[in-house]
């Protein structure tokens, strides 16, 4: 059979790398050479494919051949099989596609395959399929020809009318109209002007602007120039914090590229514009996501907000007007301006036009990176394509927007996602971060977890967030504990009431968005942690007790082997029990039972509460 690949595209990003990306790539290349295809067959590092739970992942080119949870072994088959003799190999293949070989059909490509199928991929739609240290090849996909476009063939102000007729709104969170912001800054009066990227991607469970910024590092480079030449900058940054190396590296790798054929730098595309990039690495600061305080953060001042107005397009960094927009905003730019508004309004909703990327993390099947038109249903997002329940439980709900968002219930999912279906619930669209919760999630417990975020990150400058958030976590710690009353639930809702309307900046203003949501959907779960001593998701540890049944230990001792207080007592083959006193319920014996010999149990009343 004649030899029809040329192409391995290997996923690297963060997830597959950390999963073994670089033995699987080296595993390939090892297997090309001892067959003398090193020459003819390629294997390319792109950016993710964003279906981080079965990562590593290759796909083989021309045929379009998805493969999965690769290892250097799986690697190596795939030479022999599939790149030499032209037979797909199965086992590495995504779920269902084993079953359609044996019908003899060709496997699915990535259009029909549940998982992509339903995505339209704009901000992503170079992430995981070229090399992002290739400036050809992102020229390959028509990169830097919309920067050509309006540079040559647009005004400034025509510039701003495309962006503000596609309606395009800013992905960071408030999905404030980015062609007005930008006509703001375009109408300020003054000798320099400042075009920020914000990267400082900081939710807990987000990894959207990581992943383009990794993939797709050009669409940046040229999205910034495009709108420092519409609002009149000459000099734009790059904030990204330091967790975050890959994407660090592969943007100044973009940069120098772009300096060396002419995209950056003086007279671009021999016009009169000149426009530069820099980046700046932060710290690592949550607030720092909050505009002004990124701004002091990169004038290398203590990254803490400020008192709004004066806004930044107004009096920004170093006291010139400034427009900040987030990774994702800016990925969407470049094929607006190439394409026109009006193609892209024909995704999403009108209010909400276009696409959002999102982050599925927590209790579902396919983990990962999706794009998808606004206005999909939660139910649609969740099920068809990140696959439901991993173990086929039920959902309980989904919190979005990270710390700054809330918590929807199952009986909301067919609500559409967009800014103001999200609003109306109570939570926030936020960057993208999307954690799916089921029935062993505490919805307590989850708002404790969040609040525990922000008590850490608050910058301290105002009194609201510094002291409130604290006061907060105090009362959720308590209600966990079993030590909680009805007047804490009380004063936990008028506290977050209070800090939501008088905190300086958005921190602090939205901390109380995962009480206020778990109070509005989920308070018979904090009653019930105050009135009847139960955790209903038994997962505080103050609620629950392990028990061993009798009828099912075979005394096999493995519970007792990962007990770290040596709380599990009895005889090899013979029934074991547990210490109450010494167990501290990690769980851990749980996880190690084979024959479901453990169980957590919620005592009908606890003696610990306080009545």
């Amino acid at each position: 059979m004649a030899l029809t690949t040329n192409t391995i595209l290997i996923c690297a990003g963060g997830g597959c790398i950390s999963a073994g990306e670089e033995s699987v790539k080296q595993a390939f290349e090892r297997k090309l050479k001892e067959f003398g295809l090193d020459t003819v067959v390629k294997v390319v590092e792109t950016g993710c494919m964003g279906a981080c739970s079965l990562g590593p992942l290759a796909v083989i080119y021309p045929d379009g051949v998805y493969y999965q949870k690769l290892t250097p072994k799986a690697a190596e088959k795939i030479v022999e099989e599939h790149i030499l003799k032209g037979r797909v190999v199965p086992e590495f293949l995504f779920e269902g596609e084993k079953e359609k070989l044996t019908l003899k059909e060709k496997p699915r490509g990535a259009e029909e395959i549940p998982f992509f199928a339903r995505q339209v991929k704009i901000a992503l739609r170079n992430v995981g399929i070229i090399d992002p240290m290739s400036i050809e090849e992102y020229i390959a996909r028509d990169g830097y020809f919309a920067l050509h476009k309006a540079l040559t063939q647009m005004t400034p102000e025509e510039v701003i009318k495309e962006i503000k007729e596609s309606g395009l709104r800013g992905r960071g969170g408030a999905g404030f109209p980015t062609g007005l912001k930008w006509e703001l800054a375009r109408q300020q009066q003054s000798d320099v002007k400042y075009m920020i990227c914000n990267a400082d991607e900081g939710d807990p469970g987000a990894f959207m602007d990581r992943s383009i910024l990794e993939g797709d590092p050009h669409s940046i480079v040229e999205a910034m120039t495009i709108a420092g030449y519409a609002i009149g900058a000459k000099q734009g940054f790059v904030y990204v914090r330091a967790e975050y190396p890959l994407a660090i590296e592969r943007l100044q790798k973009a940069i120098e590229d772009a300096h060396a054929y002419g995209f950056l730098g003086e007279n671009i595309f021999g016009t009169d514009f000149s426009f530069d990039i820099e980046i700046r690495i932060g710290a690592g600061a949550f607030v720092c996501g909050e505009e002004t305080a990124l701004m002091h953060s990169i004038e290398g001042k203590r990254g803490q907000p400020r008192v709004k107005p004066p806004f930044p397009v107004q009096k920004g960094l170093w006291g010139k007007p400034t427009v900040i927009n987030n990774v994702e905003t800016l990925a969407l730019v470049p094929p607006i301006i190439l394409r026109g508004a009006s193609w892209f309004r024909q995704f999403g909703t009108e209010k909400s036009p276009g696409t959002k990327v999102f982050a599925l993390a927590g209790k579902i099947k396919n983990t990962g990176l999706v794009e998808v038109p606004m206005g999909i249903t939660l139910r649609e997002l969740l099920y068809e394509i990140g696959g439901g329940h991993p173990q086929g439980k039920q959902i309980k709900a989904v919190q979005t927007g990270g710390p700054s968002g809330g918590v929807i219930p199952a009986e909301y999912f067919d609500t559409p996602v967009d800014y103001e279906s999200l609003g109306k619930l109570g939570a926030i669209m936020g960057s993208g971060g999307m954690i799916v919760l089921d029935e062993d999630d505490c919805m307590v417990d989850v708002a404790k977890f969040f609040l525990e975020f922000t008590v850490d990150e608050s910058c301290g400058k105002c009194t609201p967030c510094r002291e409130g958030t604290k006061v907060m976590y105090d009362i959720l710690d308590k209600i966990t504990k079993g030590e909680g009353t009805m007047e804490d639930i009380e004063k936990l809702e008028k506290l977050a009431l209070v800090i939501k309307d008088s905190s300086l900046c958005g921190l602090g203003q939205t901390a109380p968005n995962p009480v206020l949501s778990t109070l509005k959907y989920y308070r018979h779960e904090y009653e019930a942690h105050v009135k009847d001593g139960v955790c209903p998701a038994k997962r505080c540890k103050a609620f629950i007790s392990y028990v061993i049944d009798a009828e099912k230990c075979v005394g096999c001792t493995a519970c007792a082997r990962v007990c770290p207080t040596n709380a599990i007592h009895g005889e090899v083959r013979k029934v074991h029990e547990i210490d109450q006193d010494a167990c501290v319920r990690c769980g851990s014996c749980i996880e190690v039972c084979r024959f479901g010999a453990i169980s957590k149990v919620t005592p009908a009343v606890s003696s610990t509460v306080a009545k």
